[in-house]
């Protein structure tokens, strides 16, 4: 992972000082509330529906032993014990007391963490496939060019105040495992036919109240002027983005109204830039500067390859559905990456104890060279795992409750924390999920199901991505009621799921007490209709949305006066 040099410690302990004067001067009445929240806001500090939340940036997903173990600390000392971890690969904690807020960041920056434009009209922690560096089926390492676009956008002078907040995700393998065609700007590392790097972009992107893929602005963009493509990009946003009307502000609607005009005007300022600005050749990346920054990128010391084994040869079957499930390829031979699965029961979806990070840690230092990743689906990776380790890690990670065998199933689930902590929320989204997992807890049953993405969001800011669910769930308010709104057939872009695409609504909303019941009638509509080796998404889209509407409206009691 990228070793923090002198200037970037300095940097972020810097920032944290900053913090405790502008805390210390609100706290003594100095500094009015609507003046303190843009700079907390800067630093990932929310006032939520109960607390401060604090949300912290895990750029591209990577973690180390050591900083899991201070977030370990963070939760146990400052917080009530757990955290959250998001689908942008951040984590959030919940109940931190705004006055120690302060001593947070010291202890972030002790361990090369903060909280930097998670939060505000900003370019958002930069997230990427969370196999990076060791997929199977990498064709380029995104890790390096990430990292060089973190410090390219942190506190980016021309773009600290943005119409809306912004978000940037990068691939470099054959499967695109980080839903590049969901963001604001979607990068897809690739080579062209003289076999140089560059960049395949996509822009306009994003769920929240109108889901929109993203389209390719340009087919390659060479790597070492991705930072001035990028550049033209947020440039031409940032001037024509719609600052009158915060729905329509996002790049999407922008890209959406103006189409190849939007696109025109990009490319002329790419040209501009390069031609006119002052500086201009400075952003254009020296091959010095990325062998700098890759060279944190290398195969842990000790990292050798190995014949490969048959893993499965003598497993039992609890032994064997885990290998099936939490363990996948890996590009160096007697390797695997394992998930570490944060779905089960007692704890809503991607919530981790203070005890299970510190257990996590342990694994990481024991298994995995100190090395963890934070996934999109809100679990945790180990990258570096020997295959001659996987039956022993197995048994720790039973131990630590980290071994449900459940991982693409239907109670792998993506779920916001909802109206139980968000202030935006309209709907609580952790109950559905509760009672969903609770409802599905037979594994053969799990099994004869196969392959579903469940999401789920209590509000349409979307943060559950419920619009790329096969089956998605959006918590929505009528009168002061929770509501939920079911969908069916989105795409997240993966080779499971096809092409990037937003679900349908399958009919009017369901109470409360019947959201769980109706995905339930769902899947039992699925299993009835589906052919032999078909696929959830296979058989929506062979049948279509109609057995499935007529399947939920039977469920339906307090919603029946409707049909």
């Amino acid at each position: 992972m990228y070793a923090y040099t002198d200037f970037d410690r300095q940097f972020v302990h810097a920032r944290a000082a900053q913090f405790r004067d502008q805390l210390e001067r609100h706290l003594a009445g100095q500094l009015p509330d609507d003046d303190f929240r843009a700079l907390r806001l800067q630093n990932g500090w929310y006032i939520q529906r109960h607390a401060p939340m604090l949300r912290i940036a895990v750029p591209y997903g990577v973690l180390s032993s050591r900083q899991l173990r201070q977030l370990a600390r963070i939760a146990r000392e400052y917080d009530r014990g757990y955290g959250h971890f998001t689908t942008r690969q951040n984590l959030q904690f919940n109940w931190i007391p705004l006055p120690q807020s302060a001593d947070v960041m010291d202890l972030l920056a002790d361990v090369d963490m903060h909280g930097i434009q998670t939060s505000g009209n900003c370019i958002r922690n930069i997230t990427s496939d969370v196999t990076a560096g060791v997929a199977a089926d990498e064709l380029i390492d995104p890790r390096p060019y990430a990292e060089v676009l973190r410090q390219w956008s942190t506190l980016h002078p021309e773009f600290a105040f943005l119409p809306r907040k912004f978000k940037i995700a990068i691939s470099g393998a054959k499967e695109d495992r980080a839903a590049i065609g969901w963001h604001d700007i979607g990068l897809q590392l690739r080579r062209n036919e003289a076999g140089e790097v560059g960049f395949q972009v996509f822009v306009g992107g994003g769920m929240g109240r109108t889901p929109i893929v993203g389209q390719e602005i340009n087919p390659f963009v060479p790597w070492q002027h991705i930072l001035l493509y990028l550049e033209a990009i947020v440039r031409t946003y940032n001037r024509f983005g719609r600052r009158d009307n915060m729905y329509k502000a996002r790049i999407k609607i922008l890209v959406k109204a103006e189409g190849q005009a939007y696109f025109d005007a990009v490319n002329a300022e790419y040209q501009a830039i390069l031609n006119d600005d002052a500086g201009s050749h400075e952003q254009i990346i020296p091959e010095a500067e990325l062998a700098r920054v890759a060279a944190s990128f290398v195969e842990p010391q000790g990292v050798t390859p190995v014949p490969g084994a048959d893993i499965f040869e003598g497993a039992s079957p609890a032994y064997r559905r885990w290998l099936e499930r939490n363990v996948h390829a890996h590009r160096v031979s007697g390797y695997r990456s394992v998930t570490l699965s944060l779905k089960r029961l007692g704890l809503p979806p991607g919530d981790i104890t203070d005890a299970q990070m510190d257990a996590a840690a342990d694994l990481s230092d024991r298994y995995s060279h100190g090395e963890l990743r934070v996934s999109h689906d809100q679990n945790l990776l180990l990258p570096w795992v020997r295959e001659s380790d996987l039956p022993a890690l197995y048994e720790a990670a039973k131990a630590a409750t980290f071994a449900t065998p459940n991982i693409g199933l239907l109670t792998d689930m993506i779920v916001c924390p909802g109206g139980d902590f968000c202030a935006l929320a309209n709907a609580r989204s952790i109950p559905v999920a509760a009672e969903i997992t609770e409802r599905f807890q037979d594994l053969d049953e799990l099994w004869d199901i196969g392959d579903i993405d469940l999401h789920i969001s209590g509000c349409i800011n979307s943060c559950g991505h419920h619009h790329s669910g096969h089956i998605g769930v959006l918590g929505v308010d009528k009168d002061g009621s929770e509501w939920y709104q079911i969908t069916l057939g989105g795409s997240d872009g993966s080779t499971l799921s096809g092409a990037a695409v937003p679900g349908k609504v399958i009919g009017p909303s369901f109470a409360a007490d019947e959201a769980a019941d109706a995905v339930e009638a769902v899947i039992a509509t699925y299993r009835r209709e589906r052919q032999a080796g078909e696929r959830f998404l296979q058989t929506v889209r062979r049948i279509g949305l109609d057995a499935f509407k007529q399947a939920t409206n039977a469920i339906r009691r307090t919603t029946a006066a409707q049909h």
